[in-house]
């Protein structure tokens, strides 16, 4: 095999095709990327049994043929030639990449023995990318990220005709966003569980890439997406994801509204003289949001920024961690708090500025921290 690739066009697909390897994979093959030259096409591919990653390259190709060779020593190499067309050549069980005065020999690995690929399942439909990879990182803050419970590590995607639902929690918070697409076909009624960290991934490299198709078997064991030439499966997280939805009140007495910038400011200020597991408490009243952290002799922080009311007052108290996360996925100007009462959860939302109504298409619900006289 002979080829010849611009340093910069082969190091980004290296990079991204390696990105899933596993660095302590079950066979030493799994380590490699999987790298074939023919009809002035360069595919290269990655495999662990879970997640699968290909794409294509065009190529000056002068003999065909496949390689396997590890996959992240290779993108280390990558990354670090010289600006300047990048030859590939094989030599028996060796592979050379020459680059101007730059040189290197890498040892092969058995081709023969790695696994082959899983194939791509038939389009499902197409959503926006970047709506999509908003939508994700609106919702993975609340998935879960300890390993000993799966599940919860687990993004929900619930698939209707055509609307597209993504929920996460960890237990302690929820989070919902739905986002539009085009299915291939009406009346499509699925569900997939996926892991939050693959989807983040897919979210971040083939959201900005235009139309993203999405891919669901018909066996529901296996997602795949694609997009401007690239495409990942995975395996979807097994099991029954709880019935979170019903969390969401169904009625909410209080409202108040705030300025998300500035709430997020001081949040962020007060939460300083927090302590591991320590609330911030809010405070509303008509017209203001006091906010304070600490008690006794520790450092104590206290803040009041304007709010609207509507509704008794109440004070709540919230790990900040999970305020100021919620709080950084809005991008509207203001954020809307609907509660119930102190002790239960209450509902972020992105508050429409001239219409005085709550969007719904995302939901953030926080679990508060019982404070003593609650």
């Amino acid at each position: 095999m002979k080829f010849r690739v611009e340093r910069d066009v082969l190091a980004e697909a290296v990079s991204w095709t390696a990105r899933s390897l596993s660095p302590r994979p079950p066979v030493p093959v799994l380590a490699g990327l999987l790298i074939r030259a023919e009809a002035g096409t360069l595919s290269l591919a990655s495999f662990d049994y879970e997640i699968s990653a290909r794409l294509e390259i065009p190529a000056d190709i002068s003999e065909e043929g496949t390689i396997l060779v590890s996959g992240r020593l290779l993108a280390d190499i990558c990354r670090s030639l010289p600006s300047a067309p990048v030859e590939v050549a094989t030599n028996g069980s060796k592979v050379t990449l020459s680059c101007r005065n730059s040189r290197f020999n890498l040892a092969t690995m058995p081709e023969g023995e790695y696994p082959e690929l899983p194939k791509l399942p038939d389009i499902s439909g197409v959503v926006d990318g970047e709506a999509f990879s908003q939508a994700v990182s609106q919702v993975i803050i609340a998935a879960s990220r300890d390993d000993t419970l799966p599940i919860l590590t687990g993004v929900r995607m619930e698939i209707e005709d055509d609307l597209i639902t993504l929920l996460a929690t960890d237990r302690y918070r929820l989070a919902l966003r739905e986002v539009s697409w085009k299915p291939s076909s009406a009346g499509i009624s699925t569900s997939a569980l996926v892991k939050a960290k693959t989807l983040n991934e897919v979210a971040k490299t083939l959201g900005g890439a235009g139309d993203l198709n999405i891919a669901l078997s018909k066996d529901s064991e296996l997602i795949g997406f694609e997009s401007g030439g690239r495409r990942t499966t995975s395996l979807l997280v097994d099991g029954e994801y709880p019935k979170i939805r019903s969390l969401f009140p169904d009625n909410t007495p209080i409202h108040a509204m705030v300025e998300t910038s500035t709430l997020v400011e001081a949040v962020r200020r007060v939460s300083l003289v927090a302590e591991r597991n320590t609330p911030v408490r809010l405070s509303f009243t008509q017209g203001q949001l006091a906010l304070d952290a600490g008690t006794g002799e520790d450092a104590q922080a206290s803040e009041a920024i304007e709010a609207n009311l509507d509704g008794e007052d109440i004070t709540v108290a919230f790990n900040p961690h999970y305020l100021s996360e919620g709080l950084g996925a809005f991008s509207s100007k203001f954020v809307r708090f609907s509660f119930t009462t102190p002790p239960k959860p209450a509902v972020m939302s992105a508050q429409d500025e001239s219409t005085g109504e709550d969007s719904e298409d995302y939901r953030y619900l926080l679990m508060p921290v019982r404070l003593p006289s609650q």
